[in-house]
């Protein structure tokens, strides 16, 4: 960022300062004067009672845009205060699939009003997209493409591109296609520019870069356009035919959304969670998770019961015990985070699962044995008791290597079930965690002081 040009908060500050005198006309011109992108970004940066005066003061001509980069939950905010002719008005001329994404926010009867306002040749290119999911390479693609034929010369091509009064937005390659519109290749803008006139096509065009199949999970398209470093991909159905092409500006939504995704997951809450959320909103949401960690609590409560007399007997095992399942669940997050990551980016697969699963065994019990001589020697100075040192040292070591098979193996096991492990994985983890450990120190010292 240039050391001059203002954080999004620093203008969130000048506008609060300019509204707040009541310099309306001065406001709206520094907020009209950013790009759509940073409008969004402010309105999401911003209080519920100072969003919508924002909004408000958004024109017109830029409230699309503004709607397309905003998340879902406060686009869909917007939106339902919206007749089927505003939406119409506002999203004209932008691109198939976020006018896609925006109309997938609304009740299908705007839907079908805006894509009756249309006309045909747009509404037909529209629903092309709006027929496929948007968590597959269909969803994301944009039908807005320019394609030539391989028989002509490149001032040919040339020609025809003069007579576009723009080119689509990271456009880096012209896609080739036959009479049936199937895809043959890609001419690179960069060839075109530099290479003989005379030149054809099919010459010049590149044929070793395969298309994206029309159903293709979202998470693999990403994961082709980082490992490519491609700035646009074609995308065909199962035939061959080209139905438009994916950008890497689509893509990059697909990682955000992805890591949001994983992030929120593990506190239980929605990736388009809106910090500035009223009170009635989120407070429900956080309170559902709260009540499931509830259960497991009272799992991990009525282990510790069982040894009641154990604990009454030895006081300082309740001072020792938290060391115990906190070193455990340490432990089993960093795995579980490791695995989750690995499963997220593609790395995990069959073929290396058990070589994964040991060497995570093996950390957990070179990692169990360092830190259990440490805890030992601690807690024996501490207590005066080397019979307690002993026993938290083997705990230890048995709830860090549980911990490190749990952290593996359930992303895993989750995955298979089609369950999300960045969802579920973090509730069951702790549970086991803190039961074994528990369990393991207290039935130790139970056995022990017998």
């Amino acid at each position: 960022m240039s050391p001059n040009k203002p954080t999004s908060q620093e203008t969130l500050d000048k506008l609060s300062e300019a509204l707040e005198s009541g310099a309306m006309v001065r406001g709206r011109r520094m907020l009209n004067g950013l790009s759509p992108a940073e409008i969004a970004h402010l309105l999401e940066s911003s209080p519920p009672r100072f969003r919508d005066v924002l909004w408000k003061m958004v024109d017109v001509d830029v409230e699309g845009e503004v709607i397309g980069e905003l998340g879902y939950e406060l686009q869909a905010h917007y939106l339902s205060q919206m007749d089927a002719a505003e939406v119409a008005s506002i999203t004209e001329g932008l691109a198939d699939d976020d006018l896609a994404d925006i109309l997938q926010q609304l009740p299908d009867t705007i839907t079908q009003e805006v894509l009756d306002a249309m006309d045909h040749q747009d509404r037909a290119r529209l629903e092309q997209v709006m027929n496929y999911p948007e968590d597959v390479a269909g969803g994301l693609m944009s039908t807005d493409t320019i394609t030539i034929r391989a028989r002509i010369t490149l001032d040919v091509v040339l020609r025809y591109l003069r007579r576009h009064a723009e080119i689509p937005k990271m456009t880096d390659n012209l896609i080739v296609v036959n009479r049936s519109d199937q895809f043959i290749g890609l001419l690179p803008l960069r060839t075109l520019l530099v290479a003989d006139p005379t030149a054809s096509v099919r010459e010049m065009m590149i044929t070793d870069i395969d298309p994206i199949p029309v159903d293709m999970q979202d998470a693999e398209v990403a994961r082709l356009f980082e490992r490519n470093d491609w700035v646009s991909a074609p995308v065909v159905d199962e035939s061959g035919r080209l139905l438009g092409r994916i950008t890497i500006d689509d893509v990059v939504d697909v990682i955000r959304e992805d890591a949001d995704h994983s992030f929120m997951s593990m506190a239980g809450l929605d990736e388009d969670e809106d910090t500035f959320a009223p009170i009635s909103r989120a407070a429900p949401r956080r309170a559902i998770w709260l009540g499931i960690n509830l259960v497991t609590a009272f799992i991990a409560a009525a282990t510790i019961n069982l040894f009641e007399d154990t604990i009454a007997k030895v006081v300082a095992l309740a001072v020792l015990m938290p060391i115990v399942s906190s070193m455990g669940g340490i432990a089993g997050t960093q795995t579980l985070t490791v695995l989750v990551r690995g499963i997220a980016i593609g790395q995990v697969g069959r073929n290396n699962q058990v070589w994964l699963l040991n060497r995570e065994l093996i950390m957990g019990a070179l990692n169990g044995l360092l830190w259990a001589a440490v805890v030992a020697v601690a807690a024996s100075l501490w207590f005066d008791d080397w019979a307690i040192g002993a026993i938290i040292a083997a705990a230890m070591v048995i709830n860090l290597i549980t911990a490190a098979f749990t952290g593996a193996a359930l992303p895993l096991l989750l995955t298979r079930a089609d369950i999300d492990p960045a969802l579920a994985g973090g509730v069951i983890l702790t549970t086991v965690t803190d039961v074994v450990g528990f369990a393991s120190f207290l039935g130790l010292a139970s056995v022990f002081y017998a």
